[in-house]
């Protein structure tokens, strides 16, 4: 039982992020890696977005757009954010380009949101 849980999660998971994928691409990003693993964690999706900045994208789905906003709390973003600075120290031609941290919320009944610039490590 856990497991078709968990499993059904997971398809969840990468059909949500398929979605944020797409409405990035819409919007003129170019996607630049997908479920990328560190050693400090994992990373939803890395895009550029069109002025060059790399942003690191969390995705979050939940049943309600506000509560997908809320998810992530100041230890998830402290983990991605030590994640984006492992990914960006073993590429250096990115990291001169600058990057942020951004969120896209997938809901049902609902467009997924992009929420620009939803957090600074450290905040």
């Amino acid at each position: 039982m856990a497991e078709a849980r968990r499993q059904a999660a997971e398809k969840r998971g990468r059909r949500s992020e398929s979605f944020a994928a797409l409405l990035l691409r819409l919007k003129g990003y170019r996607i630049l890696a997908r479920r990328v693993r560190t050693r400090a964690g994992e990373i939803d999706l890395i895009a550029r977005a069109p002025s060059g900045v790399v942003c690191f994208v969390e995705v979050k789905a939940r049943a309600d757009e506000a509560l997908a906003a809320d998810a992530l709390g100041a230890r998830q973003q402290a983990r991605i954010a030590r994640a984006a600075a492992l990914y960006l120290a073993s590429r250096p031609e990115l990291a001169a380009r600058g990057a942020r941290f951004d969120i896209v919320t997938v809901s049902p009944r609902a467009l997924p949101r992009h929420l620009r610039d939803a957090f600074r490590p450290g905040d």
